[in-house]
């Protein structure tokens, strides 16, 4: 065993603890991250170059682990990564390692995964081809979470891939980033002038950092100052298997466990126990990149599966109706609060259940939007100047009656409603109906 992973592994409590206790101290936080890597022998610290180039010249693929360090979220499985223990160093030192904790110089022409994530990992080849990606919403919700076996099987498929390569090109085409309207991070609008692409050291390094939340929310904003339609995916980026009926195991890179009834998945003939192998031709490294097609795929669609079914490999085809990604459930993402002060003015919906429904006497097919959280500052007070009040239940929103989420609110207001619009808001209150107007921003 290397001496730095015999160390990281005597360390383990003290690694947590400090971890923990650092995140109320943002700055301290990221300094104690660049003392403890930019001279590590495995990662190179915030170099994205560097690691290119290290793959080029060696012929290993490269591994890009984007981390935001104050945050809480994903500390159980980035703490777990650098302990280095056997079975996961022996992977890693078939890797290039590159450690990024910020997202100020990223190139958005290479670099395209699930930005509200506080943990995600790149594997690429040194000319830049992606393999696959990796980021785990189990782990974001349970900042102490530090299994690892998922994380090992990307690996261990990002490796099989690179083997494979240049011959497997083809296949990875649908991997690589798509188009977007800017190429760096400091290019986007609301980010340009506020920050440049190196963190400042010398004074408050904290505030310098784009962290990688804010790309998916400039993109937003960049479209929104214009005035146009916030594009689908980017209402709803890198859709959960469960958006098309699907749950996958945690411990294999895309096992079946579950079909939802009448769903897209369910009518494909997908069933619980199938491995999914291929989807639209593209290996999987994990769930990611389940989640990556989904992001690629258009307003309707129809997507190849390769899966393995008691030990035969058999193709299926799975049909996305159009509108299939306003289904997606955007509200526990990081993305979402911006959003909510575009089109809601602050407010924290929540669909009533049937049984409340039911004791309220309101039907079970219309809308029902509780107010479970009002803003209060900025863009996300609009709701309460305009006279919304926390607990209130929105029975109309635009001339939108029928049963929805939130989260298909929010996309039909973010494509259809523009900055300086107004619309109109029917609210119930103690058993009386209000209305009410609100501004789009």
């Amino acid at each position: 065993m290397r001496i730095c992973a015999l160390l990281a592994l005597l360390l383990v409590p003290v690694l947590f603890q400090a971890r923990a206790e650092s995140v109320k101290d943002r700055e301290g936080a990221v300094r104690a991250d660049r003392a403890r890597f930019e001279n590590d022998a495995r990662w190179a610290y915030n170099d994205v170059d560097s690691g290119f180039k290290l793959a080029r010249a060696t012929g290993r693929p490269l591994l890009v682990v984007m981390r935001c360090v104050p945050c809480l979220s994903c500390m159980g499985i980035d703490t777990a990564v650098l302990m280095e223990n056997d079975e996961l160093a022996s992977l890693l030192d078939q890797f290039v390692c590159v450690r990024v904790m910020n997202a100020n110089a990223l190139d958005l022409t290479r670099f395209q995964f699930d930005f509200d994530l506080s943990f995600s990992t790149l594997f690429l080849n040194g000319d830049g081809t992606v393999y696959g990606r990796y980021g785990s919403w189990t782990h974001q919700k349970n900042s102490q979470d530090a299994s690892l076996t998922s994380y090992k099987l990307a690996l261990e498929q990002a490796l099989a891939i690179h083997r494979g390569y240049p011959a497997n090109r083809e296949a990875l085409q649908g991997k690589q980033p798509a188009p977007l309207p800017y190429a760096s991070v400091t290019d986007l609008p609301s980010l340009a002038g506020r920050y440049q692409r190196e963190l400042d050291w010398d004074g408050k390094v904290v505030g310098s950092c784009v962290h990688c939340h804010q790309v998916g929310d400039a993109l937003r904003q960049s479209w929104r100052d214009q005035r146009q339609p916030v594009p689908e995916e980017w209402i709803y980026p890198m859709p959960a298997p469960e958006t098309v009926g699907l749950t996958l195991a945690q411990d294999r890179v895309a096992a079946i466990t579950d079909v939802r009834s009448n769903s897209p998945a369910q009518r494909a003939g997908l069933k619980p126990g199938d491995e999914i192998l291929r989807i639209a031709g593209q290996p999987l490294v994990s769930v990611a990149d389940f989640s990556w097609i989904l992001h690629r795929t258009g307003h309707a669609g129809q997507l190849d599966f390769t899966v393995r079914r008691e030990g035969v490999e058999q193709g299926l085809k799975l049909d996305l109706a159009a509108g299939w990604r306003f289904q997606a459930d955007n509200s526990g993402r990081v993305a979402s609060w911006p959003m909510r002060g575009m089109a809601t003015g602050g407010m924290l919906l929540a669909d009533l259940g049937d049984d409340e429904r039911r004791e309220l006497g309101l039907g079970l097919d219309g809308m029902a939007l509780r107010v479970k959280h009002l803003g209060q500052y900025g863009l996300h007070a609009a709701a309460k100047k305009a006279g919304v009040q926390k607990e209130d239940i929105l029975m109309e929103f635009d001339g939108l009656t029928a049963r929805m989420t939130e989260s298909r609110l929010l996309g039909h207001l973010l494509q259809k409603r523009f900055p300086g619009d107004k619309v109109r808001v029917v609210l119930q209150r103690g058993g009386q109906r209000r209305t009410v107007e609100l501004p789009m921003q």
